[in-house]
């Protein structure tokens, strides 16, 4: 018997994927002033496009398709090495990575507010309908 549903791995694996964006970031930050620093982000929508050309997914539509419950999220870190934004070869750009860190953010709180959502649901199941 399956207590939790696929919902809560894809929610793990967005939380997984939140959070190393923000350690990429946070390190971007940190280098803003690094001479030769090449800014660093997180690659997803090309590595899922190639991870899902990999996957037979069981179709009863042409539009439709299904994950496999082995598939993790994928995305990588790359660096940059075709920008500079200074003179002593970095690439950070600040403005962007803060707004880059706020998005990141709001997708992180959003995440975290649907699995506390699922959470109370369960605990409603467990406690057979009543909220108190």
């Amino acid at each position: 018997m399956k207590i939790f549903s696929n919902t809560f791995r894809l929610l793990e694996q967005g939380i997984d994927y939140s959070s190393a964006k923000q350690k990429v970031i946070a390190n971007n930050i940190a280098n803003v002033e690094t001479p030769g620093y090449k800014a660093k982000s997180i690659q997803f929508k090309d590595t899922l496009n190639q991870e899902l050309h990999k996957i037979e997914a069981y179709r009863t539509d042409q539009r439709h398709f299904e994950f496999s419950n082995q598939m993790r999220m994928p995305y990588k870190v790359v660096t940059n090495h075709n920008k500079s934004y200074m003179s002593n070869g970095n690439s950070v750009d600040i403005d962007q990575e803060m707004a880059e860190m706020a998005k990141n953010q709001i997708y992180y709180d959003a995440l975290i507010e649907k699995l506390n959502g699922k959470f109370q649901s369960l605990k409603t199941v467990i406690k057979g309908g009543r909220t108190s």
